[in-house]
Order: C-alpha cells, then structure tokens, then sequence
C-alpha cells in the first residue's frame, strides 16, 4: 500500500519532530494533543526549525512553506482514523499508549497501519490491544527527529512483511536510514545506550569521578560527541529511568539495576535540560555540573 496521509499522536519534543520530517517528505500530516497549547507550541518550534534549515540551505523558503501547509492540528484523536499511517509518540507510559490505541480503534480505516515510537515498550503487549496486530509495529526516531539519521523499525510477533515493507518506505522517503531491531526490552539503541548512561550515574554515585570529568573523559578519551551525563540531561532524566527500569523488568539482569542517584534526581524533580536542572544547572548563562 501507499502511505500519503500521517497521522502524529503527542505534540512534544518528539511528535513536532516527526510531524516537521514528514511534512517536509511531502505527506499529509495530522497532528494531535490534548492541549491547544501544545499544538500552538509545536507548530512555533516546527517553523523555527524549518526557518533554521531555510538558514542552512538544506530546504528553501518555498519548501519551508509548502511543509507548514500539509501539517494540520487537532484536538480529536478520532479524526486521525483517515490516516493511512499512526506514529503514536506519547508519553513513555505503557497504560497511556495502550489508552490512546484502544481509543483510536473504533475509527481506524481496515488498511491503516499503527505504530509506535516507544523507546523500550514491548510491541507485541501493544499491538495485542488492538484489533490489528498484523498492522502494528514500532517506529523509533531519535532525538532530535530533524537531525537525526537513524529510525529503528521493530516487529511484534504478528507484525505482516505488507507493513514492514510500508514502513520502510516511509523512512527511506524521509531521507533517513532503518535499523531492523527485533521486539526485546529497549531494542538495539537503548539496549546499548541506558546501561551506558546508568553506569556513568554509578561512576558519579559512587565517587570515581566528578559530572565534569565523567562527560569529559567520554567526550576525549572515547570521542563521544556528548559526555554520558550531559546525554541523559538531554534525553530526560525521567526517560533514562524509565527505559532502565523496562530493561531491568523485562531482562531480570541485575546489570540493568538503574542507579539510586539516577532514581533520587527525577524524585527531585530534576530531570535535565527540560526542567533547567539535572546533572548540569541550566539556569545561568553556562550549564553548570550540580556534583
């Protein structure tokens, strides 16, 4: 089947991301919240950082213009049942997604593929809520969506070869590249990336080395372009806990046991960049470590 029309659930960080690419791609795109002021938000940033691509002459002003006018917003998540294509990019909640597909599924067209951008989520428990498993799959962007290069696309155990290879259209349209990852906790990048960023937390915990000499000996000594700490500020210190706690349920690994300081800063409310303070205060002109 052809995908022409995209329809995005959650209008944060991601969801304006995904909405900005495919838009730019050519799709029709419908973008839905459950605010007016998250859509408003997410349409100002999606113009900003098309204007920022214009700058850069990766898209001219008329593509800019042309993208802006396919994205459409709503406050009904039962008009995105025309859609051809679901990314749902929600909170990180296993109940909140399941709510938002069992909801969904009474408009769906018979053709309409689902898709989640879960980080870590099983699939397969997803896709069993709803009357298409067959039709279902993850579709993982990273962060930022716009930047960059990488969609992991994850089968469910029903997931048909049909919607695997719409899928792969879809990215490959997008300018992008898919990785294939098979449904276990926290697929391919997470798998690697969580236990890599909670170790660092642990080499904090436990005294070995300071946030700033932490970030910087992975930045010099490994030619990481962030240091670990500095990552999970920007990813959000809630969803690195979140993911690690997926792979520590789903693996029973004690090796994915997430660190207690991890644990203590999102008590803390201190989630990294988005709320001004995590491993770094982002309150000043400069960040500075908080430890």
């Amino acid at each position: 089947m052809e995908i022409q029309s995209i329809g995005v659930v959650g209008a944060g960080q991601m969801g304006n991301g995904i909405a900005h690419v495919c838009a730019v791609a050519g799709y029709d795109v419908l973008l839905t919240d459950i605010s007016q002021e998250a859509l408003d938000a997410a349409l100002a940033r999606i113009d900003r950082n098309l204007e920022r691509q214009v700058a850069r002459e990766k898209i001219t002003p008329e593509d800019k213009q042309a993208a802006l006018a396919r994205i459409r917003t709503t406050l009904k998540l039962a008009d995105l049942g025309a859609c051809d294509l679901i990314i749902e990019s929600a909170t990180e909640r296993e109940t909140v997604k399941t709510a938002i597909f069992e909801d969904l599924v009474p408009h769906l067209k018979p053709h309409t593929i689902l898709t989640s951008n879960t980080s870590s989520i099983s699939i397969t428990r997803l896709a069993s809520r709803t009357d298409r498993p067959e039709k279902f799959m993850g579709f993982h962007f990273m962060n930022p969506v716009p930047v960059m290069q990488l969609v992991e696309l994850i089968r469910g155990i029903a997931t048909d070869e049909e919607t695997y290879n719409a899928c792969l259209g879809v990215v490959e349209r997008l300018g992008k590249t898919a990785a294939s990852a098979e449904d276990f906790p926290g697929f391919i990048v997470n798998r690697i990336l969580m236990p890599m960023i909670n170790e660092a937390v642990y080499t904090l915990y436990e005294g070995v080395g300071s946030v700033q000499s932490i970030d910087q000996s992975l930045r010099l000594g490994a030619n990481h372009p962030m240091g670990p700490l500095e990552l999970a500020d920007f990813i959000g210190l809630d969803t690195c806990l979140a993911i690690m706690n997926v792979l520590h349920d789903g693996l029973a690994d004690t090796k994915y046991r997430p660190c207690p300081l991890l644990t203590k800063y999102v008590e803390a409310g201190w989630l990294g960049r988005k709320t001004q303070r995590g491993f770094y205060d982002y309150r000043g002109e400069t960040p500075v470590p908080t430890r």
